[in-house]
């Protein structure tokens, strides 16, 4: 009875669908489960009941995910439940626990071979034997289609096939790669060492051909649980297939819109076909989002809601569980520069109002954006981090490029304009201002190295002035050295450590992370979706980068984009993947100079439904404030006290009814009922005019007022 009650005991709090997930029978189970549902509850609470009613045996289970962070916090997790003995681990980290364990048996007495923490110094050797030359980016480019290929499980001898067929954006020629992946195998046998994807590859190698091998592993792990399945690729997926030897008691979690690592081999396809490889899988949708507040899930589902392809056909429709929050923001700003100065000083705002720094994030596409975020916090007095890769003037290409800049004054004419200067001094470290070449690494350097030729011609559009008196001074063009001093005064300022400060993140090294405050920012065509996406399939998942970056946000969320990279520049679209929102009003005072405006060129709020949160899009919903499926709570009395005036004052008019108020306008003010002028002007299609017009009548008619009080004539003129 005390086992049964201990077991009972996981059930509480959980939610019907969680709780359906936790009790699914043993066998196939599928959870698909959306950002902020809880997941890991859902399924560190399945391994708990079963363990504890007697279901399963604890140290049966193998819990596999994709990072050391989330492994531990499933054994924590567990063992709060009062679970122990539960092994999760990494796929990588169970792998390379089972190869040296049956090491000595697989490889008749000798040692294991040594495992590479990094593919790029043989890769950079076996290039050079290609024919090859190349720097640490390009290495780390071939690199990283070397850790594609094996993960697809694909041969350096089908390479150049398989390419073609997934679309890859090679780093070289298909076949220079091939020739390149080949060498690299050879040395690694010849120097005696494996990389990760050989250890992934020797764990089902001893499985598939040694049946004592396969019969202790499965003697020793019975049930089985996937984080992000999602991600998985076919190497894992092969692995997993071993592990589990034809049994089915596997329960797999994941989010196919949150697939957004394709790149490096991982596939939703495995989820997305989990019902029909497994007839009879249980399968549970996790929707009541707990981590960010309706508004929020309103905008992540007008995202996703467009999505198409595969991973489309298990997109979740998320319902916020939160009390309402404020409505999320899109800003356009007329240049990069005036966008990050404005997340800065609301990041500001944010920080003296009392929200801790590390509670706050700015999300970019690529990391050579940060370079303008990292000085407008500086300038600001943020204090910041940056995730998942190193602050813009410690980044390695970057300390390259400002020794070839300071080198560069003693040979380049003074009279050089700057931007001109700062092209010729790159080409001394290989940089050129022609197309970025293919490769991540490459491509993320050759950005970077863009985003100083960018600061140049920034920093040369004001000049510098020179004092030649007590009150007199002129003006003189900016030199290379006056360049070099500021970036020297620029690293300085943020090379500040910092242990708490605001997160500046890509949307690719963000996911799994969450933050009170969120700021999307750059999200323009050809950045978000980048240019580099060719495919449908490719636009799609910049779909999904957005969609996650979304669901980062608990509370408070920012979107924007400028209108061209740098003042006076060539003007850019909004990103496709933005709500079509009503972008009317604007923000500029009328009669302001234009020297007095704000940067910031339109502030537009997203309409949520006041019943359900979801973003609404249509013109009449977000009249009425509501989705049209949502339930209304429309004042029948009021609404035909409002027909019979509308009737009354379009007579009066000689015009027809829809002119004075929409159908869709009575229908939002008999359900909204507003009770002063601010609530009244606030429902879309009642702008000053109307207001100036109507407004009177309409609150006195909400108030109770009779029609014919109002328009005791039966008429209602409008002055000429």
């Amino acid at each position: 009875m005390a086992v049964h009650s201990a077991s009972e005991r996981v059930l509480v709090g959980l939610d019907p669908e969680q709780r359906s997930a936790v009790t699914a029978p043993a066998g196939p189970v599928c959870v698909l489960a959306g950002a902020g549902t809880g997941k890991t509850r859902a399924v560190t609470s399945r391994i708990a009941h079963r363990a504890l009613s007697g279901e399963i045996s604890a140290r049966h289970v193998l819990a596999v995910t994709f990072t050391a962070r989330a492994a531990a916090e499933m054994r924590a997790r567990l063992t709060a439940l009062g679970v122990g003995g539960v092994q999760a681990r990494t796929f990588h980290a169970a792998a390379l626990r089972q190869v040296r364990y049956f090491a000595p048996r697989l490889l008749e007495g000798r040692a294991m071979p040594e495992l590479l923490d990094s593919k790029v110094r043989l890769v950079t050797l076996a290039a050079a034997k290609a024919g090859l030359r190349t720097d640490r980016a390009a290495a780390r480019d071939l690199a990283g289609e070397i850790e594609w290929a094996k993960s697809s499980l694909v041969e350096p001898g089908e390479y150049v096939v398989a390419a073609a067929k997934a679309m890859r954006d090679t780093p070289h020629e298909p076949a220079r790669v091939a020739e390149v992946f080949a060498a690299y195998e050879r040395l690694k046998r010849s120097n005696g060492v494996i990389d990760f994807e050989d250890m992934l590859r020797a764990a089902v190698w001893g499985i598939e051909e040694h049946r004592d091998v396969a019969e202790q592993v499965r003697a020793q792990y019975r049930h089985f649980v996937v984080d992000e399945y999602q991600d998985v690729n076919p190497l894992q997926q092969r692995l997993l297939d071993a592990w589990l030897g034809g049994r089915d008691d596997l329960t797999v979690v994941g989010d196919a819109s949150q697939t957004i690592y394709s790149f490096t081999g991982a596939t939703s396809s495995y989820l997305v076909d989990f019902p029909r490889r497994y007839r009879g899988a249980t399968v549970v949708r996790l929707v009541r989002d707990y981590r960010s507040t309706p508004q929020v899930v309103g905008l992540a589902n007008a995202v996703i809601s467009q999505a198409r392809g595969a991973e489309a056909r298990l997109r979740l429709e998320l319902v916020g569980q939160r009390p309402p929050g404020p409505e999320p923001e899109l800003r356009i700003f007329t240049d990069e520069p005036a966008e990050a100065n404005a997340v800065a000083a609301r990041c500001r705002a944010l920080v003296d109002a009392g929200t801790p720094a590390r509670e706050i994030a700015v999300l970019f596409r690529t990391n050579a954006q940060s370079e303008a975020y990292e000085k407008a916090l500086t300038e600001a007095q943020v204090p910041y981090v940056v995730q998942g890769a190193e602050r813009f003037f410690e980044r390695a290409e970057v300390r390259q490029a400002m020794v070839a800049l300071r080198a560069a004054t003693r040979s380049i004419p003074g009279e050089t304009p700057l931007p001109l200067a700062v092209v010729e001094a790159l080409a001394a470290v290989g940089w050129a201002p022609d197309a970025a070449p293919a490769g991540g690494a490459a491509r993320e350097r050759w950005e970077a190295l863009a985003a100083l030729v960018q600061l140049a011609e920034e920093y040369a559009a004001t000049p510098q002035v020179v004092p030649i008196g007590p009150a007199a001074s002129v003006e003189r063009p900016v030199t290379l050295a006056d360049f070099n001093d500021e970036l020297a005064r620029r690293a300085a300022a943020q090379h500040v450590p910092t242990v708490d400060g605001v997160t500046l993140a890509s949307l690719h090294s963000a996911k799994g992370l969450e933050w009170d405050a969120v700021f999307l920012v750059g999200l323009s065509e050809g950045t978000l979706p980048t240019t580099y996406a060719k495919t449908a399939e490719q636009v799609e998942e910049e779909r999904r980068l957005l969609y996650v970056g979304v669901t980062r946000a608990r509370e408070w969320l920012w979107l924007s984009y400028a209108s061209a990279r740098s003042p006076g520049g060539r003007a850019r679209r909004p990103s496709r993947f933005l709500p079509q929102l009503d972008r009317s009003g604007g923000t500029e005072r009328a009669g302001a100079s234009s020297a007095a405006r704000r940067p910031e060129r339109r502030r537009t709020q997203i309409v949520s439904c006041r019943i359900c949160g979801a973003t609404l899009l249509a013109g009449p919903d977000r009249k009425l404030g509501r989705c049209p499926t949502c339930p209304s709570d429309i004042d029948e009395e009021l609404h035909e006290r409002l027909r019979e005036w509308r009737q009354r004052v379009a007579g009066g008019q000689r015009v027809p009814a829809y002119v004075v108020f929409t159908d869709a306008t009575l229908v939002a003010l008999a359900e909204r009922r507003p009770g002063r002028a601010e609530e009244l002007i606030a429902i879309a299609g009642i702008g000053p005019r109307k207001l100036g017009l109507y407004g009177e009548a309409v609150l006195a008619l909400v108030a109770g007022a009779a029609v014919d009080e109002i328009c005791p004539e039966k008429t209602f003129e409008i002055s000429p």
